[in-house]
């Protein structure tokens, strides 16, 4: 895979922000996604789905996604528009799931101290690496499974499997 490169504004959340909170569960009934989507964090950030903006990046501590394991949590990040998700660490199902609908989920140690609201990323999907084009910091992440970058690629892990089989 050639390199993949994501540019976007950070928006940085703490630690153990779980599914529920992503998106609670009274708003699961609501069927268009889009939808959905303008209910995005509001426990935590009541203006994050009116503010955020296609391409931007979501950064969070340790624990990310952590609760029930609804896919609708990083579908409603990428229908608002968040072009990748960064973490210290992240719930195993949410990360999965992130692939799954094609929303590129990158382990970075020390993410949450290192970046502020609003600084401009520079994301290497295939390195790992995240420049701070604000701070001129460069952190290493962990590589992306082959298979996850494949899935990316193809748009999600449905996409992938039809494509391949």
């Amino acid at each position: 895979m050639k390199s993949e490169r994501i540019t976007g504004k950070a928006w940085v959340f703490g630690d153990n922000i779980d599914t529920d909170q992503i998106i609670q569960g009274r708003y699961l009934t609501i069927l268009d996604y889009s939808e959905m989507a303008s209910h995005a964090l509001e426990t935590i950030r009541p203006e994050f789905s009116k503010k955020v903006e296609k391409g931007d990046i979501l950064v969070a501590g340790k624990n990310l996604g952590a609760g029930s394991s609804r896919e609708e949590a990083p579908m409603v990040l990428k229908k608002l528009g968040i072009a990748c998700i960064i973490s210290e660490s992240f719930a195993r199902i949410f990360y999965r799931n992130s692939f799954n609908i094609g929303l590129p989920a990158l382990l970075v140690k020390g993410i949450s101290s290192e970046v502020n609201d609003g600084d401009i990323l520079s994301v290497d999907l295939v390195s790992g690496n995240v420049e701070n084009k604000t701070s001129g910091k460069i952190l290493s992440g962990s590589r992306i499974p082959e298979r996850m970058l494949e899935y990316l690629q193809a748009g999600g892990a449905v996409a992938w499997y039809k494509k391949n089989y």
